[in-house]
């Protein structure tokens, strides 16, 4: 080796050594700063006649395990998403109240029906008349509260659905702004690593927000997509927009239409300007963003769906009365008359019959229609799941009601006709008849309080009665939670509670023994849309037994997500630990290596020392 190569060899020795000793020194100065990732020298030999003569930097390596990291992101989603979740879900809990509580719902529907009791045993009592009033308004100002307070959460997933969309724009933004420098450096450049840390930062706040996941590229620039191929990120970023609706009622629901839609979407915009919703799509399946989609879409709503359950049940169960027809003949065939005259709006007409080639019992439910426009309706309308549904339209009035009666049914060969005045009359189809039918009968609300039977509208939509009408914004049932009242008459005249026909005797417990049956004892089905029951199998049972399933249900979901979030945070905690390890400063070992670089520095200026003193030998000579 020549003295220059010698001299040539030392000083690349010492660039070498003073960029590690600058890396060192950063990595023990940055020891406590969050993202930091720990960063080492990669250096290489220089080759020059087949002779190793000279040491360079190929790149500025950042120490990291690749595998763990995009665990650590993954379940960074998840431990988002699980902790959203569940703090919604504590404070959903704080809305039912604690149980035994003078607040919770459960306490406040069990003194009504206390109230009930004692109004069933003395109902000549004034006291006892106001206190079932009393504890009536109480349970129905509970009712509004709660149905308040739900889309109150609601209202404060949509904001917390904004922020989120603007940190995933920021986010996004500033990936993309680092893919465009890092494609201009090399991998020897210290700056390249510390913008490499930079990105991780705002790659780590994303995948909080949603699932991604992260391609490699060339010139360690990256490409991000949604778990579901969605691209968000590459030399530029995709925009997200949400447009939030403010304060939520029941109504306001998630919908495809955006003339239907009561709440924000997401749309991402590409940079060529391609526009998706994210949330008809369902492309993001998890982190804070799905979270706030889940509760504000599906969970929040489907406790609402509860409460209107109970508060619907509570007020048809005491109004609705149902008649049932009267056998007629006419010929050879036979059925049932029944007076349609008093039916309202969602009010119902029941026809039950067998065909005898299956010998299979059926039954069909005709609904008055008011609103031609919410036709045709979904046998989902009622609990039976083996009924058929038929919307009619009353708004031109009943001559027009029989013909569609009448097509309604034809394809069954039974035959509907209007015999006189409001009457419907339901026959079979003569003989050889391949139908039966077992019987008709309608549903009616009550809207007078003495009208010769127990049936009373107690529990009002506000102001108007609550008949299950079906409008342009849904079941009348939607929202009614909030919007239930105790009816005026009745705060007005308590002893309405008792009297059901003129000259009804001050101790008659008719009336306030078939109030309380109705509400503690009296069964009937609930619709599986509000998540309890199933389509085929309705949850049936009285008001307090499906109360007590609402309340342990929601109690489960939320146990759930509180164990599902201390799962989430071990997950969370080991990987970050695991990552640590690779990734953190250890000063230690960071000491360990200026120690030997130090020697590794006097080495090479020892060397360039020397070959000093031997040229200026060579120079004397």
């Amino acid at each position: 080796m020549s003295l220059s190569q010698a001299l040539n060899s030392a000083v690349a020795g010492l660039k070498v050594n003073q960029s590690s000793l600058a890396l060192v020194s950063a990595n023990v100065a940055n020891a406590g700063t969050a993202g930091y990732v720990r960063k080492t020298v990669n250096q290489v030999s220089v080759a020059g006649n087949g002779t190793g003569v000279s040491v360079r930097i190929s790149a500025i390596q950042r120490e990291l395990d690749t595998y763990v990291q995009k665990q650590l992101r993954t379940e960074n989603a998840g431990a988002s998403y699980a902790t959203t979740r569940a703090d919604m879900f504590s404070r959903l809990q704080d809305v039912y109240g604690a149980p035994g509580s003078d607040s919770a719902l459960e306490t406040v529907f069990n003194n009504f029906t206390q109230s009930l009791q004692g109004l069933s045993s003395s109902p000549d009592d004034a006291a006892a008349q106001g206190a079932v009033v009393s504890a009536a308004q109480l349970l129905t100002q509970q009712l509004n509260s709660m149905s308040n307070s739900i889309q109150g959460l609601r209202s404060d997933a949509e904001l917390g659905l904004s922020d989120a969309v603007t940190q995933a724009n920021n986010a996004m933004s500033q990936i993309a702004k680092l893919n465009s420098q890092l494609g201009s450096l090399t991998d020897n450049d210290s700056a390249s690593a510390t913008l490499q840390d930079e990105r991780d930062n705002y790659i780590n706040q994303l995948s909080q927000l949603m699932d991604i996941n992260v391609i490699q590229g060339d010139h360690n620039q990256l490409s991000i997509y949604t778990n579901s191929g969605i691209q968000l990120v590459g030399t530029q970023a995709s925009t997200l927009a949400f447009d939030p609706h403010g304060t939520l009622s029941p109504n306001a629901l998630w919908s495809a239409d955006p003339t239907q839609r009561g709440v924000g979407t997401i749309t991402l915009t590409s940079p060529t300007g391609n526009a998706v919703d994210l949330v008809q799509a369902n492309a993001i399946r998890s982190g804070t963003i799905a979270a706030y989609l889940q509760m504000r879409d599906q969970d929040l709503p489907q406790a609402q769906s509860q409460l209107d359950a109970i508060a619907s049940s509570m007020a048809s169960s005491l109004s609705d009365k149902t008649t049932a027809g009267t056998a007629v003949t006419s010929g050879v065939q036979s059925g049932f008359d029944v007076d349609i005259g008093g039916l309202q709006s969602g009010n119902k007409i029941t026809i039950n019959y067998t065909d005898p080639l299956s010998n299979t019992a059926h039954t069909i439910t005709l609904v008055r229609v008011d609103d031609p426009s919410t036709l045709p309706l979904s046998n989902d309308l009622t609990t039976n799941p083996n009924d058929n549904v038929y919307g009619i339209d009353f708004s031109a009035g009943l001559s027009t009601v029989y013909g569609q009666i009448a097509t309604a049914i034809g394809s069954t060969g039974m035959v509907a006709s209007n015999p006189g005045g409001t009457t419907l009359r339901i026959l079979n189809d003569g003989p050889g008849n391949v139908v039966t039918v077992n019987g008709v009968s309608t549903t009616q609300t009550a809207t007078t309080f003495n009208g010769g039977s127990s049936e009373l509208p107690l529990f009002s939509d506000g102001t108007s009665p609550y008949t299950g009408a079906i409008g342009v914004q849904g079941p009348q049932s939607l929202g009614l939670a909030a919007r239930i009242t105790v009816n005026s008459a009745v705060v007005a005249d308590p002893t309405k509670l008792v009297s059901y026909q003129t000259g009804t005797a001050a101790g008659d417990s008719t009336r306030p023994d078939f109030l309380y049956q109705q509400m503690t004892s009296t069964s009937q089905q609930f619709s599986p849309s509000t998540g309890i029951g199933s389509t085929t199998t309705p949850f049936t049972g009285s008001i307090t037994t499906y109360l007590r399933q609402v309340i342990s249900q929601q109690g489960q979901a939320a146990s759930s997500a509180t164990n599902l979030k201390q799962g989430q945070d071990v997950v969370l905690a080991s990987l970050q630990q695991r990552f640590d390890e690779s990734a953190n400063v250890n000063i230690d070992e960071e000491l360990t290596n200026l120690l030997s670089l130090q020697n590794s520095y006097a080495a090479n200026a020892r060397v360039l020392s020397t070959v000093k003193d031997m040229l200026d030998t060579l120079m004397q000579i």
